[in-house]
């Protein structure tokens, strides 16, 4: 059965098959013959896991990072026993066994953790694999420079790690001119070097999604693309390379007519003038209409083959908000039945900006309220 956009709580679409185009562009953009991993965290940024995953597979994907261990085995649950799965925040105290049971790989931070995930997850003399994180600016989860002095004077700790991989975290990528990123590639090739006077077959990985963007000498043998997978630019002041993946549309509860000048919304923070049009939405910040850009949003009346912009109004409710309408025609207002909120005309990146926050956490906001296509 059809879905009609009309008959439910608003509709979000997602197109996977721009997904697997923003994965091609980025994998094209490698060099040396490095692999490139999906970051499907946060069940695929709130996009669903469960679509997206395999979309990634069929499209040549076999690396890829979670945060937890429930996200891992779900994972795992979804893909071929061949793919690589890491959890970006390790594995907790007890977990160990779990975790090398589903065939994950553990991000660890400390020597403690590593010396633990060998003495008990070895087998016949061979710890299950794992990977290192280590701290080269972004003072966040990794193994500081002291520490990982000290990792390197215990050969016989690392000889039998099973390691597979060294990463670290650019914090400034996607400001390419910013120094800290040289900086931190400095430091990085430092740790990486070190390493692999132990461990010479041991990967690295540095690159995020604007990490990518920045060049051969941040790519090494892994990049982890996450956002730009899902549309967001990943150069941002720069026109966007990704396609957009998602788009939303909500249905108009009410339109009215403003007779008198009138006080829109919580807080009387809104203002409409007599003679406005107000179109009332479902869709809240309930449902990932972040709060944070009343009286900055935006959003498209679609008004059957056309599209009109058209500013929010007042404060975001929990369920519903309010649109000023007045520039549509009275022929357009009879057809307008839904507006759209995301889509080519404004965008997830551009939601973010009117809300003040960054586009990772509108995509992972959108509620569950909203029946969902995928494309």
């Amino acid at each position: 059965m059809s879905i009609s956009e009309h008959e439910h709580e608003g509709l979000l679409t997602i197109d996977l098959g721009a997904v697997v185009d923003n994965y091609s562009w980025l994998r094209q953009h490698l060099v040396n013959g490095g692999r490139c991993a999906g970051v499907v965290k946060a069940d695929a940024y709130g996009l669903g896991v469960g679509e997206v995953a395999p979309a990634l597979y069929r499209a040549g994907c076999r690396d890829f990072f979670v945060a937890t261990l429930a996200e891992g085995e779900q994972l795992r649950n979804l893909l071929p026993a061949e793919v690589t799965i890491y959890l970006l925040t390790g594995v907790r105290p007890g977990s160990e066994q779990r975790c090398a049971a589903a065939n994950l790989v553990p991000v660890l931070v400390t020597i403690e953790q590593l010396r633990q995930w060998c003495a008990l997850t070895a087998s016949s003399g061979l710890a299950a694999p794992c990977a290192l994180k280590v701290d080269t600016g972004m003072t966040r989860l990794g193994m500081g420079g002291d520490e990982f002095a000290q990792l390197l004077q215990m050969p016989e700790l690392l000889a039998g790690a099973n390691l597979q991989l060294i990463l670290s975290h650019l914090a400034c990528a996607d400001e390419p001119d910013h120094p800290q990123n040289p900086a931190q590639l400095a430091v990085f090739n430092e740790f990486v070097s070190g390493l692999r006077r132990i461990c010479p077959g041991v990967q690295a990985s540095f690159a995020n999604s604007s990490g990518i963007c920045l060049g051969e000498a941040y790519h090494f043998d892994l990049v982890r693309p996450g956002s730009a997978l899902y549309g967001i630019n990943p150069l941002p002041g720069r026109k966007n390379p990704m396609r957009p993946v998602v788009s939303l549309r909500v249905p108009v509860l009410q339109q009215r007519e403003i007779t008198r000048d009138s006080a829109v919304g919580y807080g009387a923070a809104g203002h409409a003038a007599a003679g406005s049009w107000l179109a009332v939405v479902r869709g809240g910040y309930a449902d990932g209409i972040l709060r944070t850009q009343s009286g900055r949003g935006r959003g498209m009346a679609v008004a059957g083959d056309e599209k009109i912009a058209v500013p929010m109004l007042g404060r975001v409710s929990m369920d519903t908000c309010v649109f000023d309408i007045s520039a549509l025609s009275e022929d357009q207002r009879h057809r307008l039945e839904v507006i759209e909120l995301l889509g080519d005309d404004w965008t997830v990146d551009d939601m973010a900006t009117a809300a003040g926050t960054i586009g990772y956490e509108i995509l992972t906001s959108l509620g569950r309220r909203y029946c969902r296509r995928y494309l």
